[in-house]
């Protein structure tokens, strides 16, 4: 075949698409598993830290992480446990999930090193420019916050960026879900402002309203739907409360 011939051009070029197209989707596939466990790692050091865990190195984080996390459950909402599957809370996908009209809750129950029981609830809403989220862990009381840890994906650098700060963060220790009994998630104002219904509330960062407000919605609309669980672990119940529910979803789940 001529080489200075068009169709030998228009064959080779093809040929060499073909060839670069098969090697990069080989690289992809093999590279993905990889990516996708630093992935995973990445979100356990996120949940890590809002239980006040130092991060640990990538190679120990997992073995860290399934060290302190001791269940996994989804709950529905009238706080009954429905699945209690190994990781069955850390895979849902929460930029999926939140579009649901029936969303999944995960929850991942963790006992820290003095013997007390956390629980782990995800959240995840809009900022400015992209997506936000967070973690947000609870006292077995169902009511006090006990730590939280916020990331985004394009926040503004020293103004919406400012959510992942521990500064920012600390400000949600020790706030209440409830007031009165009823449901009040934390809310997030500017400094002077007053929430209108008697929740909690945390300065805004300065100069990152949108941010700001953002995270303020995105925990009221993904704490809510916990109302019923989060107040059954307040009625008392606890972490046996919680056992007896996994024991009697275990039952169900067994062969007649």
């Amino acid at each position: 075949m001529n080489k200075n011939s068009n169709a030998y051009q228009i064959l080779y070029a093809a040929v060499m698409v073909l060839l670069v197209g098969t090697v990069l989707a080989f690289i992809y596939m093999a590279l993905k598993p990889k990516q996708n466990e630093n992935i995973a790692n990445d979100t356990r050091k996120q949940i890590l830290s809002a239980l006040h865990i130092a991060s640990p190195d990538d190679s120990q984080v997992k073995d860290v992480y399934e060290k302190y996390i001791i269940q996994d459950l989804l709950v529905d909402t009238e706080g009954n446990i429905v699945d209690s599957a190994k990781n069955v809370a850390f895979n849902v996908d929460m930029k999926k999930n939140v579009k649901l009209a029936e969303r999944q809750l995960p929850v991942m129950k963790c006992k820290t090193d003095d013997g007390s029981i956390k629980y782990v609830l995800p959240v995840y809403g809009a900022g400015l420019w992209g997506p936000i989220w967070g973690y947000i862990a609870v006292n077995e009381d169902g009511n006090t916050i006990y730590g939280a840890n916020f990331s985004h994906e394009g926040e503004t650098p020293g103004l919406g960026a400012r959510i992942t700060e521990q500064a920012f963060q600390d400000e949600f220790v020790d706030k209440h879900l409830f007031v009165d009994g009823a449901f009040k998630s934390v809310a997030v104002l500017k400094k002077g402002q007053k929430t209108t219904d008697g929740a909690e509330q945390i300065d805004a960062l300065t100069g990152a309203t949108i941010t700001s407000r953002g995270v303020s919605d995105m925990m009221a609309d993904c704490l809510a739907p916990y109302e019923a669980f989060l107040k059954k672990l307040g009625s008392g119940g606890g972490s046996q409360c919680t056992a007896d529910a996994i024991e009697s979803v275990n039952n169900d789940n067994q062969p007649e």
